[in-house]
């Protein structure tokens, strides 16, 4: 393991700013600049969390002449992932999971039968005349 342990992670992942720069990476490379440029904080303080970043392993810079290049690195996020299972064993996201598509069927047949209720009705007025 060449990062750091997945509880250093998930303080790394603590902030919402990381949170943000993570995600900015996940779609390619960025500079210090391009990252500084999509927030209203200073410089240095982006500086410091990547620094945070690069200490948890969350991310690699790449230094090119006066630029630095960060780039994401999702391999100790695998790791904290994997380390969590050992409270729950899934069970408990599972039980998730199956709640949430059970309540996606549920409104499915709802919004399907209010669908279905007008023309029913108009069936039955028909019937009736």
């Amino acid at each position: 393991m060449g990062y750091a342990f997945p509880v250093e992670v998930a303080g790394a992942i603590a902030d919402p700013v990381r949170r943000e720069i993570l995600l900015m990476l996940r779609d390619g490379d960025l500079t210090v600049g391009e990252i500084v440029a999509r927030f209203d904080i200073s410089r240095p303080a982006i500086s410091r969390h990547l620094r945070v970043l690069r200490d948890s392993g969350l991310v690699h810079a790449e230094t090119t002449g006066r630029q630095r290049r960060y780039t994401l690195d999702v391999a100790p996020l695998t790791e904290l992932a994997e380390w969590l299972t050992q409270f729950d064993n899934g069970s408990r996201w599972q039980r998730r999971f199956d709640a949430l598509e059970t309540e996606v069927h549920r409104t499915r047949r709802e919004r399907r039968q209010r669908r279905e209720r007008p023309y029913t009705a108009e069936l039955s007025k028909e019937d009736t005349a």
